[in-house]
């Protein structure tokens, strides 16, 4: 489940370029036309940063650290984003025929954007279209956002099947685990795509199991891979926190885990130095009791002790006195410039991620896994390295936080993913006394090549495994390629659940799909 959600984490993916963020001035007319449509229906707000008092509610008299404060306002059973709301996230009624989507008439284009003055009057009819059907499908679905996969069902999820099947160790039943499956688009897509292209046997014997935190989902996903009835005898939803050790039993035979747009809604800490030579602290958050019975929540400063924080730290290569590497002459003149020019530090870890790393290593240590997530976030206002953009929606208007402390259980907070980090993380998983610094970066690279870790962008991804030609328009323009320049997927197979015998093939599945 993810990232800013419905139209907010739409420009996310839009408004981004392989050479950098382009602000609106000096955006291309595809571009443009994108932020007119989309800032025209959704304004975008800003709340200036102050002491929160939406928060008290998942706040109690103790004070909790800033990960325990962000899983409460996401999973909180109760005012949770996630727990109650199968509405945050959007099911589209049926598949976007983009072999339709054609616009004859240019548009102009003459609209603010903030204090942004923009016109336009030659957008490329290739990109036109397809912007005018999502934005319809956005006025129609007010409080939903929509993933990758339900966009582009169900090419999206047959990718992710093809890339399974071509290396899965088919010898023994396939088995796959779904961690935050959404409205269950995955599950079904990857589901029919097996019936229809592995052999039978293969079907038959396979088991795909849902890990999903959020009742309602859960209860939305069984309705979605019910669709089909053969479906059922092979699905199954446990709704549990996939993070909790004790919800696994030990797997000891090959299996997948399939993550998509996951790791951006675990839970972060926050580490914090009032300059650059500081010693670290873990944040805290905790309720204050002010004026008039009104309740605030705001930061609490204190030494690290949290085993996972400095775990993370360890792992990331953070030295826990704030102080970087260097000779004595540096290092002295660092000093002397913070004690000059001091500036606090703000440091987001995504020790949520390393958690359940550690807790799926344990409990499925034949894993192989495949998962897909942001590798960066623009315009986020929220201070800190790694920091999150928040963001709610309220009768059709969105809004962005600079201060994640107003997360009601109505806002996303959802981070970017810091690819580099998984095949470490995986490495420190497989081995606790793993050191990051140690290893040095030509190392590092034979042992993520012996481990079989590779990252692809979307767009590599689909071209591999996927049908790119299902979601071109009938102008040309191909969103699932194009629009998508700040996500990328991460694969990691081990050898053992590698598959003996290629069976499947291109053709096959040109033959039964049909190109």
């Amino acid at each position: 489940m993810a990232a800013r959600r419905a139209s907010s984490k739409l420009l996310t993916y839009l408004l981004w370029s392989p050479k950098g963020l382009t602000s609106v001035c000096e955006c291309s007319d595809e571009l443009l036309f994108f932020a007119y449509v989309h800032l025209k229906r959704v304004l975008f707000t800003v709340i200036p940063a102050s002491p929160a008092h939406f928060s008290t509610q998942i706040v109690g008299e103790s004070p909790v650290l800033v990960r325990d404060f962000i899983h409460a306002a996401l999973y909180d059973s109760k005012h949770g984003y996630f727990s109650q709301r199968s509405g945050s996230v959007g099911v589209l009624d049926r598949s976007i025929k983009f072999n339709e989507l054609q616009v004859n008439k240019l548009l102009n284009v003459s609209s603010h954007i903030g204090k942004c003055f923009f016109k336009t009057d030659r957008l490329s009819s290739r990109r036109k279209a397809y912007m005018k059907h999502l934005d319809k499908i956005y006025k129609q679905s007010d409080i939903s956002w929509f993933t990758p996969v339900e966009l582009f069902k169900p090419w999206y999820a047959h990718g992710i099947a093809e890339a399974i099947l071509r290396t899965a160790n088919l010898s023994v039943p396939l088995k796959i685990y779904e961690i935050g499956g959404g409205s269950g688009t995955c599950a079904k897509g990857v589901m029919d795509y097996i019936k229809l292209n592995a052999p039978t046997r293969v079907y038959d014997n396979m088991t795909y199991i849902s890990v999903e935190i959020s009742p309602s989902l859960a209860k939305k996903q069984l309705e979605t891979v019910g669709e089909v009835g053969s479906h059922l005898a092979k699905f199954k939803v446990e709704c549990r926190d996939a993070a909790d050790a004790s919800g696994w039993g030990a797997e000891q035979q090959p299996c997948w885990v399939i993550m998509l747009e996951v790791l951006d809604n675990l839970p972060h800490d926050l580490i914090y130095s009032e300059h650059q030579v500081s010693t670290w602290m873990e944040v805290w958050v905790e309720k204050q009791h002010g004026k008039h019975a009104v309740c605030q929540i705001s930061e609490l400063y204190k030494p690290l002790e949290d085993p996972l924080i400095t775990s993370c730290m360890e792992v990331m290569g953070l030295p826990k006195d704030g102080i970087t590497r260097g000779t004595f002459a540096v290092l002295s003149a660092k000093s002397l410039w913070a004690k000059l020019f001091p500036k606090p530090r703000r440091c987001w870890l995504p020790t949520g991620c390393l958690k359940l790393l550690k807790v799926l290593h344990s409990a499925l240590p034949m894993m192989s896994l495949i998962t897909a997530d942001f590798s960066f976030l623009p315009d986020v206002k929220i201070p800190g390295e790694r920091a999150p953009l928040v963001a709610s929606k309220k009768d059709g208007n969105n809004s962005d936080y600079n201060n994640y402390l107003y997360a009601e259980g109505d806002a996303d907070i959802f981070f970017p993913t810091d690819f580099g980090l998984l095949p470490i993380f995986k490495l420190c998983c497989a081995d606790l006394s793993f050191d990051a610094d140690r290893i040095p970066d030509s190392d590092l690279w034979f042992l993520t090549s012996v481990f079989n870790f590779t990252q692809l962008d979307t767009s590599s991804f689909m071209e591999e495994f996927g049908l790119p030609s299902k979601t071109r328009t009938k102008d040309g323009y191909n969103p699932m390629l194009d629009d998508f320049k700040n996500t990328k997927f991460y694969l990691s197979v081990p050898t053992h659940n590698t598959k003996v015998k290629s069976w499947t093939s291109r053709e096959a599945h040109d033959r039964k799909i049909g190109e």
